[in-house]
């Protein structure tokens, strides 16, 4: 028998991640879920029948490791007209078990004991536990509400010989902000001559508002050829429970990638990856979803007017920020379960996304939600005075 004291934690200050915890309690009090970022809509009918197609067609064993050649080939071509970025599908794309998979497996493959590595606070919440596990230090800089932005002199003055990678997210989680063609040319300017890496999460990528360009790492050579870019197909096609995205990164970071990759999860879901390369072939749908959901996301802040929450600028992702200063003074981690308590409304914290005590008093909700759920959210809302 294994005492608990025998234990050696490797994560010892990690507990389950706020999206459960936030989930089970809008369970336990039947409250509209928008904590959790997933929608409550089916994936669109040609992906269905395509997944439908792909089992009764018999493609139910394992995929090759890096991925279907078809799935490849055709997000090759995708980022090509895209970012006119032209890449190899057998040596510089990886097909993963969802975005998160991704993230983990660059970092497990690149970090080692002691490297140093750049994130934003408030981050995403597996970044830093990956860069533990590796043998890493995380390195912060951080963002404060409500813009949110970015000053890379600052940025500079965090670097140093041990500096193995910066990651970076646009557009981002949970703030809802995107990088701008100064953020990457400053980027490119402080990674210039040297040997960091840099971990683009873009799985929001579709999801850039009010006409404004996605600025993926893809769109500047410079900074390609130093990257690794984490898609996603589960935020692309509604269908976040298939857990499929990829990797786009130059060969040699590609072969140090699929060496972790191949022992960690091998391959992925074999139906699921036949399905999306034939739903790739359907440009229109990735190419309507910002304004998909811009719709969703205007509708919600016309629904919230009534309500005593001060909604920050929405510039990419699903979600959207909310202050709640004008209300009460409490945690956010405290309203949050008010809410979800009392007003049948669940939400996330900002302040889980930090590395440091800091409450800004912040919490988030995800709109890829039927208008009728974030209508009868925000009538639940509306309703605290």
């Amino acid at each position: 028998m294994i005492f608990p004291g025998s234990i050696r934690s490797k994560l010892p200050a990690v507990g389950t991640t706020i999206f459960t915890v936030m989930s089970a309690l809008a369970r336990e009090y039947d409250a509209i879920n928008l904590s959790q970022g997933f929608p409550d809509f089916s994936p669109d009918l040609l992906l269905q029948n395509a997944v439908d197609k792909a089992i009764r067609s018999n493609n139910n064993q394992y995929a090759p490791m890096a991925g279907l050649i078809l799935l490849r080939e055709r997000i090759a071509a995708k980022v090509d007209a895209i970012y006119k970025a032209p890449v190899d599908l057998d040596s510089e794309i990886t097909i993963t078990a969802g975005g998160t998979q991704a993230l983990f497996t660059a970092i497990a493959a690149l970090i080692s004991e002691n490297d140093e590595v750049i994130l934003f606070s408030p981050a995403y919440d597996s970044y830093a536990p990956a860069v533990a596990l590796a043998g890493g230090k995380a390195i912060y800089y951080t963002m404060e509400a409500p813009d949110f932005a970015i000053n890379w002199q600052q940025v500079k003055k965090l670097l140093t010989t041990r500096t193995r990678m910066i990651v970076i997210n646009t557009p981002h989680n949970p703030s809802a902000t995107v990088l701008s063609e100064k953020d990457m040319k400053e980027l490119e300017k402080l990674t210039k001559g040297t040997d960091i890496i840099i971990l683009s999460d873009e799985v929001y990528e579709h999801i850039v508002f009010d006409g404004k360009a996605h600025q993926s790492v893809l769109r500047y050579p410079a900074l390609a050829e130093r990257s690794m870019v984490v898609g996603s197909f589960g935020k692309t096609y509604h269908a976040t429970g298939w857990k499929v995205g990829y990797c786009i990164a130059p060969r040699e970071l590609t072969a140090e990638f699929r060496k972790v990759h191949q022992f960690n999860v091998f391959s992925v879901n074999t139906p699921m990856q036949h399905a999306y390369a034939e739903i790739l072939q359907h440009q229109d749908l990735y190419e309507s979803l910002s304004a998909f959901y811009q719709e969703k996301r205007d509708f919600f802040r016309s629904a919230m007017m009534g309500s005593r929450f001060e909604l920050l600028n929405t510039q990419g992702t699903y979600f959207q920020l909310a202050s709640y200063s004008r209300i009460t003074d409490e945690k956010d981690t405290e309203v949050v379960k008010w809410l979800t308590k009392e007003f049948k409304v669940a939400a996330i914290p900002v302040s889980v996304f930090y590395h440091k005590t800091l409450d800004p008093k912040v919490i988030r909700f995800c709109f890829a939600k039927e208008n009728e759920t974030l209508e009868r959210a925000a009538e639940q809302l509306s309703k605290i005075r």
